[in-house]
């Protein structure tokens, strides 16, 4: 038989191999100041392939397949808070898409999901797909430019030059939407342009301590309806 001390030098040792694995995943996530291209293909490819879907299957399939997925996400996401074994391996799945403070906090997707719901409640063809629109390629590229060549801070992490890089793109995205859409032409070097500020806006505002997939969609959402009102954008 095993002699107690041999049993707990065992456990002990176990406990340690844990330890060390648990440092080395976290170690090796990225953080936020990294430029970090497989998070921003991920989060441009993923939301970009839900615009698709709601577009080409409508707003009855989005439902289903976000409640689906968040159902499923959303609880595991909680639930490795509690279980470092569950954590370990949901580092190891989706480590390469992580960020390093997600290792012990509720990382982007739950809030992405929460987003996209938000945004299937506004139920607003033109306004869920900009919006997604805005939020596969604006934030990302904001976040690309902001990192590789901010110089000038203006809100908390947020540069002149990562702000100034989502307005370019959000307002290319709205003109050529709006052309192809026959949305607003008539007045389409303003509404482009101011389409543009909202999604610079979007991703660089912050609402309390929530992260931006979330607040992103809803400040963008919002002011787009605003315009859309103002500028006839749901017809007269």
């Amino acid at each position: 038989m095993l002699s107690l001390d041999k049993v707990t030098s065992h456990g002990l040792a176990l406990v340690e191999r844990k330890r060390a694995m648990t440092s080395i995943q976290h170690q090796s996530l990225k953080q936020r100041s990294d430029i970090h291209l497989s998070r921003k293909l991920w989060h441009c490819v993923g939301i970009c392939m839900m615009a698709a879907i709601y577009n080409y299957f409508g707003a009855k399939v989005s439902w289903i397949l976000v409640l689906v997925a968040a159902g499923f996400f959303i609880p595991l996401d909680l639930l490795r808070q509690k279980q470092p074994a569950l954590n370990r391996l949901t580092v190891r799945v989706f480590g390469p898409v992580m960020r390093k403070h997600e290792f012990h906090a509720i990382s982007g997707m739950t809030y992405l999901y929460l987003g996209c719901i938000f945004l299937l409640l506004i139920n607003s063809h033109h306004i869920v797909t900009l919006t997604l629109l805005f939020l596969a390629f604006g934030d990302p590229i904001a976040s690309f430019f902001g990192i590789r060549y901010g110089k000038d801070r203006i809100l908390g992490r947020k540069t002149l030059q990562g702000t100034l890089a989502a307005f370019a793109v959000c307002t290319l995205i709205s003109a050529i939407y709006y052309y192809f859409n026959n949305l607003m032409t008539e007045r389409l070097l303003i509404v482009a342009p101011i389409s543009g500020v909202i999604g610079a806006l979007a991703e660089l505002l912050p609402i309390g301590r929530l992260d931006d997939n979330l607040t992103f969609p809803i400040v963008c959402a919002v002011l787009l309806l605003a315009l859309f009102k103002v500028y006839g954008g749901f017809g007269i």
